[in-house]
């Protein structure tokens, strides 16, 4: 456990980080999962949706968001 103040503060502030970030991955992984089993174009819109706002709040790298994004884009051409 931390003795610093600061350092109390810092763990806090990580633990409600962590819940959100969590919350957030989640979201995302839930609308890529629904795409990849029924793909639909209004499921496509959401899943692009929670990738871009994962990427904004720098849950997952914009490349890996590319890369998602370009897959599920092929499932719904076929």
């Amino acid at each position: 456990m931390p003795i610093l103040k600061n350092a109390k503060k810092a763990l806090r502030a990580s633990q409600r980080k962590t819940v959100i970030n969590t919350q957030l991955r989640s979201k995302m992984k839930t609308a890529i999962d629904e795409m990849k089993k029924s793909p639909a174009a209004d499921k496509l819109s959401a899943a692009f949706s929670a990738v871009d706002r994962s990427v904004k709040k720098n849950i997952v790298q914009k490349n890996k968001a590319a890369r998602v994004k370009a897959s599920l884009s092929k499932l719904l051409g076929k």
